[in-house]
């Protein structure tokens, strides 16, 4: 009399469980980090704005002859930003705005400036 013995290939229950346990665990590592990650280029993409934005409004001011207590507005820098981005104001990867500084001395800010834990604001 033959017995039939069959072969059955696959994965077992536990086996699977394992292999989801450890997706789950490199996930949870991988996640927070670009998070991070993501939120560090914003930060510095917008105080590079920032930065390109205070020399236009420094051009501005000299060529202007202008005061240290004199005023001026985002506007008023599109001139001078059309090497660096086109002729138009540059935007917040964050979706902040950037608002003109009380003066000449003040350079511009964003609206995200004060925000932990990645403030958007020129040291």
């Amino acid at each position: 009399m033959k017995t039939r013995t069959s072969k059955k290939s696959g994965f077992t229950l536990v086996e699977i469980m394992i292999v989801v346990a450890i997706i789950g665990l490199l996930a949870a590592i991988a996640i927070p980090n670009f998070v991070k990650a993501r939120s560090t280029s914003q930060q510095n993409a917008c105080i590079n704005n920032l930065r390109q934005m205070d020399g236009a409004m420094q051009e501005y001011a000299l060529e202007n002859k202008l005061g240290s207590t004199a005023t001026y507005t985002l506007s008023n820098l599109l001139p001078y930003l059309k090497l660096t981005t086109g002729g138009n104001l540059p935007a917040c990867p964050a979706s902040g705005t950037y608002t003109a500084g009380a003066s000449v001395t003040n350079g511009p800010t964003c609206s995200l400036s004060g925000q932990n834990p990645f403030p958007h604001a020129m040291q």
